[in-house]
């Protein structure tokens, strides 16, 4: 039996201001179609199969990693949000290969101990030209990751990357062509990139609240002002009277993603109706985002999202242990600084050619790329064989 005609995948199904292989901007290093794989599921499975990805198992979100095993990591995190991103984008009529994939990339970037870790790294890469995660993600994607013979990173998509750079100060917009044009010009990302986005509000504000509860750190008391949380809580103990404490609390939390990611897809389609886009472009110079939650969630989401780093991130316990974690990671930079020796072969290679091209500076970054690099138990063990046997984040 011989093969049937090579067909590339369609559009069939998505509304006309979604993203599609036919609108997109393509890669940097053009590339031949696959037979039967759109552009967008290519990038998701390249994200999938990276070893930055693989290595957010071992990230923290909230908790450092040798805390618990219950408790989210980034790759838990990161499954979380795209499975929010789909279920909005099949809603709404968008490319869902395209939310996955931004959805699953976009902590790619993040350092060992979570935004303790990032800002432990921007205050030693301050007169480096700092860190941030999110350009991180994008340098993980474009240059760091070693795999094809063709070309430095994951080769990308044009949206896929646009949609990982969810944020970018004027300076670095300015250095980062094209994909920094939005951020000069104020313009929109595609609208799936406005679902990964507010997909990834949505899991970890109410994914925080599990953690917390079941560390002991966060108490229903604490969230007793939050009318979400508790307008959930008293519809489920009246529905589930004898539900065991655990049982209750994961009905709550179930409850209360189902209704904001509702009213996430009901007051987008209100908005896309509204602004009647045709094409994605017309996304693009929209005055602002189309994917929203209404005024009445967004308010109550805020209210959430400031209880937990009230009660939660600022925690005397998180920030103890997050502040042992700054310590080592900046311990762990200035010992690699000091001696780029000790760095794994190919990564002093790296930080060799990156001082001839940029000084300082360029054996900086390529630190600060290694490091950030990291999980959560190598950084530790790092810093133990580098600089202090004993050390301990408990």
């Amino acid at each position: 039996m011989t093969a049937g005609p090579r067909r590339h995948p369609t559009t069939g199904g998505l509304a006309p201001y979604a993203a599609s292989d036919a609108t997109s901007r393509g890669r940097v290093h053009a590339e031949p179609r696959h037979a039967f794989r759109g552009e967008y599921q290519r990038d998701r499975d390249r994200v999938i199969h990276s070893g930055a990805f693989r290595r957010l198992v071992y990230k923290t979100q909230v908790f450092v990693n040798h805390e618990g095993d219950l408790y989210r990591t980034r790759l838990t995190h990161s499954l979380e949000v795209a499975q929010i991103g789909r279920t909005v984008a099949r809603r709404l009529r968008l490319n869902e290969d395209l939310v996955e994939a931004i959805a699953l990339a976009h902590d790619l970037g993040h350092t060992p101990f979570g935004h303790a870790g990032e800002a432990a790294l921007d205050e030693c890469m301050a007169e480096y030209g700092g860190f941030e995660h999110n350009l991180q993600t994008l340098r993980v994607v474009d240059e760091l990751e070693d795999r094809y013979g063709a070309f430095p990173g994951l080769n990308l998509t044009f949206e896929a990357r646009e949609g990982i750079l969810k944020h970018c100060s004027k300076r670095n917009a300015r250095r980062l062509g094209a994909i920094g044009e939005r951020f000069l010009a104020r313009r929109q990302p595609t609208l799936e990139a406005q679902v990964a986005n507010l997909a990834d509000e949505i899991a970890y504000n109410n994914h925080d609240i599990d953690d917390g509860l079941r560390s002991g750190l966060l108490t229903e008391h604490d969230l007793r002002g939050v009318a979400l949380f508790q307008r959930h809580l008293a519809a489920t103990e009246q529905r589930y009277p004898g539900a065991v404490p655990r049982a209750r609390i994961q009905e709550t939390i179930r409850a209360m993603i189902n209704e904001v990611v509702t009213d996430l897809v009901e007051a987008t389609a209100a908005a896309i109706a509204s602004a009647r886009p045709r094409h994605p472009d017309d996304v693009r110079h929209y005055g602002r985002p189309l994917v929203a939650l209404s005024p009445r969630v967004a308010a109550e989401h805020l209210a959430l999202k400031r209880v937990l780093r009230r009660s939660l991130y600022r925690h005397p316990r998180v920030l103890r242990v997050t502040g042992r974690a700054q310590r080592l990671l900046k311990g762990l930079f200035r010992a690699y600084m000091d001696q780029p020796r000790r760095l794994p072969r190919e990564h002093a290679a790296r930080a060799r050619r990156l001082e001839q091209l940029d000084g300082p500076a360029g054996r900086a970054r390529a630190v600060a790329d290694y490091i950030a690099g990291m999980t959560d138990r190598y950084a530790l063990a790092s810093y133990r064989r580098l600089v202090d046997p004993a050390a301990d984040l408990g």
